[in-house]
């Protein structure tokens, strides 16, 4: 028996509730909509790895080309426009994400 005062959480006699499989869904439906939405970001997902993938072929063609007229690795000005676009479009979380991109792009300084 529960002391006094303290909150009692009972659920409703004609309510059945469970939870539906990984999705941490109460509800068939609900837990349809959260595996389609999965679907989709795993699908996004498979397709930013393809994108950080090819700037990365990219970006090993640019450090090949400066390197090669006797330049550096690396153009700090520019990587400092990509941390500022990223930051600009999402928030310091997109600094981060460019600082990783970055990199992965030319390896760690």
């Amino acid at each position: 028996m529960p002391s006094r005062g303290s909150p009692v959480h009972e659920e409703p006699q004609n309510m059945t509730v469970t939870v539906t499989d990984k999705t941490g869904a109460r509800t068939d439906e609900a837990a349809e909509v959260i595996t389609d939405a999965r679907e989709r970001i795993d699908a996004l997902d498979d397709r930013i790895i393809g994108l950080v993938q090819e700037r990365m072929a990219v970006s090993a063609v640019i450090q090949q080309a400066r390197i090669a007229s006797g330049g550096r690795r690396v153009n700090l000005s520019r990587e400092m426009e990509i941390l500022s676009r990223y930051r600009e479009a999402l928030g310091k979380p997109g600094t981060a994400l460019a600082m990783t991109l970055l990199e992965l792009c030319r390896g760690r300084i």
